[in-house]
């Protein structure tokens, strides 16, 4: 069972899960999007949102909900919640069931949570949803539109660049014929003054 919030505080609503436990907490480390920022509880960003930039609102949301779900946290005040991109977490066979450390310290967040706030845990629960999803597919999925999408955007790439090379050679050969009319025998027969008449210089005058 995995459970759903959605986090208003900011605009587009922020989407977060968490595992009803550590087996679920443990289908979640596997099944991470790249997208997502885990501190025991998950929150999925927006295309184009860096983890690195969460809004402070948004931070405070997900400090509480992860308190709120801990067994121990939650009975604690003055407590440091830990945040990370799901690309960051390091997971062994060595480690307990739910268990995850990191490969890069340097990306880890740090935030302390003084206690408990009812108001805040309150207004996320009213939006809590269980499912039962299937995670595995919903990576491959996920992963799938990814690749479709950068498929699209490189044949569009491809499209711009060759339509950029056409006109490019036609500013070129328009360039390089530009003369082209002048020399043509025609005109040049009409410039030529071995054909004029023999007034012309009077003409002329």
């Amino acid at each position: 069972m995995v459970y759903y919030f959605t986090s208003t505080v900011v605009d587009p609503p922020a989407f977060v899960y968490v595992g009803k436990d550590k087996f679920e907490n443990e289908e979640l480390i596997k099944y991470g999007w790249e997208e997502d920022v885990c501190a025991h509880i998950y929150l999925r960003l927006n295309e184009g949102d860096s983890w690195e930039n969460i809004p402070q609102d948004l931070v405070t949301d997900l400090a509480q909900l992860t308190k709120a779900n801990s067994i121990e946290g939650n009975k604690k005040d003055n407590i440091t919640v830990i945040y990370t991109p799901w690309s960051n977490l390091k997971k062994d066979g060595s480690m307990a069931v739910g268990q995850v450390s990191f490969k890069d310290p340097r990306k880890v967040k740090k935030v302390l949570v003084a206690q408990r706030e009812n108001a805040i845990i309150n207004r996320l629960n009213k939006t809590k949803v269980e499912k039962q999803p299937d995670l595995q597919q919903e990576r491959e999925d996920h992963r799938r539109e990814l690749r479709k999408r950068d498929q699209a955007a490189q044949q569009q790439r491809r499209k711009e660049e060759a339509r950029i090379l056409k006109e490019r050679q036609e500013k070129k050969w328009q360039k390089d014929h530009a003369y082209d009319e002048l020399f043509t025998e025609e005109n040049m027969e009409a410039s030529s003054n071995q054909n004029r008449d023999e007034n012309w210089e009077e003409d002329f005058m």
